[in-house]
């Protein structure tokens, strides 16, 4: 089933828009929460709470990309539930070193939205990305994928994401500082 038409049972309030949903789209959504939280009963619980906020969101929302809509709701879902739980003391989660990376290039939102402006920022900077580069940032900071990971999906040495994030960083660094935002 195509993404118009599982959008179009949501605003239907179909129960198969659910079904349809997982179908397309779970291994997806599952695997955005387990990059973060990396315990099966939590990534779990994510997936089911995506599936509601989905519903409950649709109408009025009408996604222009339903796995974009998706992805974004499970990671929300993933990181709140991620700060809520303390995580990090379970081990494994990619969180603090992701967080810890971009801290010096992202601003403090205090945990809220990026505002428009940044999100422009943003899509403005990864357009002016090489493709590999665009991949590894997106791997890296929007799925949470581990360096290693990472190597293994493109085929690269360790080193060699490392760098290519590192280069990333920096040039979003001085991208920011460009525009003036405050760091």
């Amino acid at each position: 089933m195509e993404d118009r038409e599982i959008i179009d049972l949501y605003w239907a309030r179909s129960q198969n828009a659910v079904a349809e949903t997982k179908t397309r789209y779970g291994r997806l959504i599952y695997s955005i929460a387990m990059k973060i939280l990396r315990r099966h009963e939590d990534a779990d619980e994510c997936e089911n709470d995506t599936y509601l906020r989905a519903w409950n969101s649709m109408p009025p929302a009408r996604p222009a990309v339903l796995s974009a809509y998706l992805g974004k709701i499970t990671r929300n879902l993933a990181l709140d539930r991620y700060d809520q739980e303390h995580a990090a003391k379970r081990g494994g989660s990619q969180i603090p070193l992701i967080l810890e990376e971009l801290e010096e290039c992202i601003p403090d939102e205090s945990g809220m939205e990026l505002p428009l402006e940044m999100k422009d920022l943003l899509n403005h900077f990864l357009e002016e990305q090489t493709t590999t580069a665009r991949k590894i940032f997106l791997r890296r900071y929007w799925f949470g994928d581990s360096v290693k990971e990472i190597a293994l999906l493109y085929g690269l040495g360790e080193s060699k994401v490392k760098m290519t994030l590192l280069r990333s960083r920096q040039a979003l660094r001085e991208m920011l500082e460009r525009e003036e935002v405050t760091l």
